[in-house]
Parts: structure tokens; sequence; C-alpha cells
């Protein structure tokens, strides 16, 4: 038990803040719910009937899809793009898919290589770019998961306020989806591009996200 804590601290512990955050965010938005409901003169709800509200669901699906765009961008720009004395980029020589000697796949694979490194054809092309697709297909899930319950709860203000609800595609143009949407884009891209610029000249040492504390500015990706 103690090696498999050791060995996954790093996935454990943000796993475990995360459901800390999440409850944080379920008994606080509860609560600001019921103040506006109370606010209004309408009666307040349960916590377990605020947490299956369309309220609920599209708070946390918009800032899950501003995560999975950021590290989905994130995975597929730095395989071209490049930032000079960044650890959070390649080497200045490596922008591009890398050849297979690199990569390890096909002929070039290891013994412990997994198994479709090792093939060729469809699952090779498909495992070389798994990680993309996979924080692909999060984002179009989660975003398709905001607008759902997006429209629910636009349609749930409007009908309160005596006025048409509308469908999923006008939901889409209203500028409440896209303040929502833009909002979390914005702050995600912010916290990338300051990271990628700030680790060239500040250092945690120790931090596999950082370069050696004595490594020079210019030094890029894993340059010594």
């Amino acid at each position: 038990m103690r090696r498999f804590l050791h060995e996954n601290s790093l996935g454990l512990v943000f796993g475990l803040l995360f459901l800390a955050a999440l409850a944080g965010q379920a008994f606080a938005g509860h609560a600001f719910f019921n103040q506006q409901q109370l606010n209004e003169g309408l009666q307040p709800i349960s916590l377990g009937r605020y947490l299956t509200s369309a309220s609920f669901a599209v708070n946390v699906t918009e800032n899950w899809q501003s995560e999975y765009l950021q590290f989905f961008l994130y995975i597929l720009l730095t395989v071209w793009l490049l930032q000079k004395g960044s650890p959070e980029s390649g080497g200045l020589d490596q922008a591009g898919r890398e050849s297979d000697e690199d990569q390890l796949v096909g002929a070039r694979a290891s013994a412990s290589s997994p198994a479709w490194a090792k093939a060729g054809g469809l699952r090779q092309a498909l495992f070389s770019h798994s990680l993309g697709l996979a924080l692909g297909v999060g984002f179009v899930l989660s975003w398709l998961a905001q607008s759902i319950s997006g429209v629910a709860a636009y349609n749930e203000q409007q009908l309160g306020n005596l006025q048409d609800p509308v469908s999923w595609g006008q939901y889409l143009l209203q500028p409440d989806f896209w303040n929502r949407t833009l909002e979390n884009w914005e702050s995600e891209l912010l916290a990338v591009s300051t990271m990628v610029v700030l680790s060239i000249y500040l250092r945690q040492r120790g931090s596999s996200q950082s370069k050696p504390v004595g490594a020079a500015h210019t030094s890029t990706g894993t340059e010594d």
C-alpha cells in the first residue's frame, strides 16, 4: 500500500483535491441558489434537488470544457510550436512529430513498448494520437453537456420571467452561452501562457515542470 501511494501520489492528491473542490462548489452553489430564491420571493430547494438541477450542471460543465480545451490545444500546439527557454516546450530542433526512432514505434519499439506502439497501421496511428483524441473528445462532450444544461437553466429563467423559452440552437447564439464559455476559455489560456513564459526565468526546485535551478534561461525543453 505504501508503495502504491508513493508511486501514484500525484494523481491521488489531485483526485482528492478535485472531489473536495466539487463538494465545496456544491454546498456554496446551493447556498447561493437559495439566496437568490429567497430574494425573488421563492422557496429554497434541498441540496439533493440542487445537485440534479440544470444550474449546478452548467456551473460544473462550463469549467470542465475549458480545462479539456486548454490541455487539448496545449498537447497539439506543442507538437509544432516552440518557446525558447521554456521547459514547457520541446527542444528548438524538435518541432514536428519526430522520427520513429525518437518515438520508439514500429521496428524502433523496445521490448517494454506498449503493444500498439509495436503494431503498424491504424492501431499505431490511433495510439500515436490517443492523448489528443481523448482530450478532444472530453472537450466536445463537456461542451455539449454545458450547452444542454445551459439551455435548461436559461429557459428556467425565461419561464420565471414569463418569457418564451428558446431552443438549443437558439441558445447557442445567446450572449449568456458565449459569456460563460469565453470567460472560462480566457482564464485557461491566460494560465497556460503565463506558465510557459514564467518558466523561462523562474524556477521551482525539484518540480518536473521547472528547469533545474542552475539551468540557463535560454535552456529549452530538456536541454542541459
